[in-house]
């Protein structure tokens, strides 16, 4: 992250919606139409850009949240944990109407997940304003969006010397579209999982997938779940494998993992220190529901400990 001269106001900007994730964990089975289930364990955490935000502040960095908040149950609850987790709120904005955002997540066996959501619109916000007051090192894009502002706030952020990350979201994207095409040229990193890779290029498998977007992207690194992570810098890939741990909820996981990779980019870390990092974290992120069990910078020794290297792949 070569970036002398520059004078940065804040180390990262999480530009995304809260979400509050009603997640229902330890299902025996997974939900059916026309049946009931019940759930071994419920929790009510939120979710979205806010864990990013909340999981990053937890490791210590100064972290900057864009958020839209409303005069509802949601914003409130989401409101109060980000001031319990002592997020800085210069970058909320408040409306007198309701912004509710609302995931229900069921986990049940062998990491299977559903998802059912809802989400009220929200004034457009532009981040220009905030990237040139705050200057932050990073800017966090929770979700892969390619339309003209998010195309021309990126454009901003990379004249600024912010690098760029940008995760994929599970969006009904292509690569075929040209459009998706020069939004992802324009990053500097970005973060899919494995599935939303093969959607996203309709590459009959991940190794194919990883090639075509690879040659898009300066880095590019896929989520693999329990099966870890890759990442592809300058030809060169790299694999760790995650922490093998009792899951209860894989809701934050993803999030918490891209926490972990901009906290080793901010030190300075090489890809493989990044990806270590990035893997203890998604690691812990899952051994709780929703955002809540993300770990805290005294923890992620006994996280490291556990997690071997990432390496140079030798296939």
């Amino acid at each position: 992250m070569e970036t002398s001269g520059t004078e940065y106001g804040c180390e990262v900007l999480v530009a995304g919606p809260y979400f509050a994730d009603l997640v229902f964990h330890g299902l025996p089975r997974p939900a059916e139409p026309g049946g009931e289930v019940f759930a071994r364990g419920f929790a009510l955490v939120p979710g979205g850009a806010y864990t990013p935000a909340m999981a990053l502040r937890r490791l210590g960095r100064q972290v900057l949240w864009s958020v839209d908040l409303g005069a509802d149950l949601f914003s409130a609850e989401v409101l109060a944990a980000a001031r319990a987790e002592d997020l800085d709120e210069r970058a909320f904005r408040h409306h007198p109407f309701p912004v509710r955002s609302v995931t229900v997540a069921l986990s049940g066996p062998d990491e299977d997940r559903a998802m059912v959501s809802y989400q009220d619109e929200a004034p457009a916000r532009p981040l220009a304003p905030l990237l040139r007051r705050h200057r932050p090192r990073v800017l966090m894009l929770p979700q892969l969006r390619w339309d003209e502002q998010t195309l021309a706030d990126v454009r901003l952020a990379r004249r600024l010397g912010t690098l760029v990350l940008m995760d994929g979201h599970d969006v009904p994207a292509s690569v075929a579209d040209p459009a998706v095409r020069r939004l992802l040229a324009e990053l500097d990193v970005f973060t899919p999982n494995a599935a939303e890779a093969l959607r996203l290029t309709g590459a009959a498998d991940l190794d194919r997938a990883v090639a075509e977007l690879a040659a898009l992207v300066p880095t590019l690194v896929v989520t693999r779940g329990a099966r870890g992570a890759l990442a592809v810098r300058g030809g060169e890939r790299y694999d760790v494998p995650a922490v093998p741990v009792p899951v209860v909820d894989t809701t934050a996981a993803g999030d918490c993992f891209n926490a972990g990779l901009v906290h080793g980019l901010l030190a300075g870390r090489d890809l493989p220190g990044c990806l270590a990092l990035a893997a203890a974290c998604g690691s812990a992120a899952v051994t709780g529901p929703g955002s809540s069990a993300a770990p805290r910078a005294a923890e992620l020794a006994g996280w490291l400990e556990q997690l071997p290297c990432a390496r140079p792949d030798s296939g």
